[in-house]
């Protein structure tokens, strides 16, 4: 990335600025970077346990996989979920707060005795799925932003800095080449002054 600047003071102060904001900025972007890092293989590794609880709690109600064929699909259904904000190193993170069931009516006295542990069981692994879902969307929303705040740390420190370090240096050296050229100029004329000055002498 080219930095624009100009051969002067107002172009010097303006990367002055630029470049100490930067210079702030910096440890704070790679401190959200490690915090990012972490929070997405914390999250991952929630995901990965939710699941792995999911297919336990599902091996354990194997040995009334036949009484599934008895229960009525409509029995039971999932109105609503409520999805919460939270945040992770200043991102904002979808949290799983309360499912809202739509329960069925039955007669208690006639279906079956264990229709209601039934419908308590397909809560207990419908949570577990939902709550895998929500833990691998918010690992991916934070591995988005750990990306984009390694392109800015990457930015700010291989690209930005250098570059207007670099384009103070020119500009400082481009003044102090032009105060020199300044001075060795009024020293010229000086000299020539005073040769002019002990001529004029000399002829008087």
């Amino acid at each position: 990335m080219a930095i624009k600047f100009q051969y002067n003071k107002t172009s010097l102060g303006d990367l002055g600025k630029k470049l100490k904001m930067r210079q702030s900025a910096l440890p704070t972007l790679k401190n959200k970077e490690s915090a990012l890092r972490m929070a997405v293989v914390s999250c991952k590794a929630e995901a990965q346990q939710a699941k792995k609880d999911l297919e336990e709690a599902m091996t354990t109600y194997d040995h009334i996989a036949s009484l599934w064929n008895e229960f009525r699909p409509d029995l039971i259904s999932i109105k609503d979920v409520d999805l919460k904000v939270g945040k992770v190193a200043g991102v904002k993170v979808p949290l799983l707060g309360d499912i809202t069931y739509e329960i069925g009516e039955f007669n208690a006295f006639q279906a079956p005795a264990w229709y209601a542990d039934g419908v308590q069981i397909l809560k207990d692994l419908s949570r577990l799925g939902i709550q895998s879902e929500v833990y691998m969307e918010k690992a991916r929303i934070l591995e988005y932003s750990r990306k984009k705040t390694t392109q800015k740390v990457n930015l700010y420190e291989k690209v930005q800095i250098p570059g207007y370090q670099e384009a103070i240096r020119k500009i400082k050296r481009f003044m102090e080449d032009e105060e020199n050229l300044s001075k060795a100029s009024q020293k010229i004329v000086k000299s020539r002054h005073e040769e002019e000055e002990a001529l004029e002498g000399l002829g008087a």
